[in-house]
């Protein structure tokens, strides 16, 4: 398995003897202090260029983030839900995209768990720095051959997907070309294929809105065969480890977006409130920012609802945590309660986000303000399916029962 890695943290991070003596949670969330000034001066560079600066994701895979929730069994850091929240929270108050594809990392890794044993077991084979990403849009088929999954298609949105060592690619299950049954009438089987990289074509498509140092390009596979045992059914698998998080990624996807939600929208309050305190004053206005009543309103206002956000996301982090502990967090899809939580949270900070760029002023469109891609960022996170407000819909449903 090791042919299929593209190392981007060198041969010594993956020695057994350091596989022996993982990093703790702490040592990340000292090295993301240590790079805060690296990561904010790079932050445009990283734009520009669509890609996050390799430095930094190298260092912060040397301080652990890929194994950080890897069981300890294998080497990994196993953190807990609150602080893999708090890890995505510093990051993207920094750099949206840096925080966004940490959390894609971390999540992503606690599907593996989902494989058959053997497979877990091959896949993590040379240590528990697996750089994984995953693709949950059915933009493909895996055709049922006598000699495994023969994989094609094409899928958008594959966040960190140039360096990655694996994709979880959504598939249409078929046989003789034609979709076979899901659990559900009318919807066919679908599967999440594990795909080496060797077999995947990154095709340079993304250019957005925001979010665009993720890299988050489409991949395209052409015809693989893969094993049926690389092959995960998500509602239907039980994960292969013990632990409250292991198999668990489908569960706290959607949650993952509050942290990244709160650390842009705290960023931007960050910089309105340097602006402020460095005696800005808009044109035409009879006082500066900070001496002006109007503002200081609308900066406890916006202030008000950002607390209110962090309040619920600290919620929805200690019900799922409760529910993982005691396990009665399942495998499947994300429970309601916790899609309308994220829908809400993620559009609270978008509001703050947009009260910053609103009062800071006609200076705040040039591109060498931070207050400018912190909205647009956070604009584009707020359209992934886990956040749209469509799902505030089956939380309705439940309470009209």
């Amino acid at each position: 398995m090791a042919m299929d890695r593209q190392s981007s943290l060198g041969a010594a991070a993956r020695t057994h003897e350091r596989f022996e003596e993982p990093a703790g949670a702490a040592r990340i969330l000292a090295e993301i202090d240590a790079l805060a000034p690296l990561i904010v001066a790079e932050a445009s560079k990283s734009e520009a260029e669509r890609r996050i600066s390799p430095a930094i994701m190298e260092r912060l895979g040397a301080a652990g983030l890929y194994r950080a929730t890897a069981p300890r069994s294998h080497g990994g850091l196993e953190i807990d839900l609150a602080t893999i929240a708090t890890i995505i929270r510093r990051l993207a108050r920094l750099d949206a995209s840096v925080g966004w594809v940490a959390g894609v990392r971390m999540v992503v890794q606690l599907g593996l768990p989902l494989l058959p044993r053997d497979r877990y077991e091959a896949v993590m084979g040379d240590g528990p720095d697996v750089l994984l990403n995953a693709s949950n849009q059915p933009g493909g088929k895996a055709e049922v051959t006598p000699e495994g999954l023969r994989v094609g298609g094409r899928w958008p949105f594959a966040s960190g997907c140039e360096d990655s060592h694996w994709m979880a690619l959504a598939c249409v299950l078929t046989k003789d070309g034609a979709p076979l049954p899901g659990p559900m009438e009318g919807v066919p089987a679908m599967r999440m294929i594990l795909v080496p990289r060797r077999h995947i074509r990154i095709e340079d498509t993304w250019r957005a809105l925001g979010l665009e140092a993720t890299a988050s390009h489409h991949v395209a596979v052409d015809g693989a065969v893969i094993p049926e045992s690389d092959a995960i059914d998500v509602g239907s698998a039980r994960s292969c480890l013990p632990g409250p998080l292991q198999g668990r990624a489908m569960q706290i996807a959607a949650l993952m977006h509050c942290p990244l939600a709160l650390g842009v929208a705290e960023g931007a309050l960050d910089d309105l409130v340097a602006a402020a305190k460095a005696g800005r004053r808009l044109l035409g206005a009879a006082t500066a920012l900070r001496d002006s009543e109007v503002f200081q309103f609308q900066l406890g206002q916006a202030q008000a609802e950002l607390k209110a956000a962090e309040a619920l996301t600290d919620a929805e982090i200690a019900r799922l945590w409760k529910d993982a502990e005691e396990g009665r967090l399942q495998p499947g899809l994300p429970d309601p309660a916790l899609l309308q939580s994220a829908a809400w949270i993620t559009q609270a900070c978008l509001r703050v986000t947009q009260k910053c760029f609103e009062l800071c002023g006609a200076s705040a469109v040039y591109e060498s303000s931070s207050l400018q891609r912190r909205l647009r960022d956070l604009s584009t996170a707020a359209q992934h399916t886990h956040v749209q407000g469509r799902n505030y819909i089956p939380a309705s449903r439940l309470l009209l029962q």
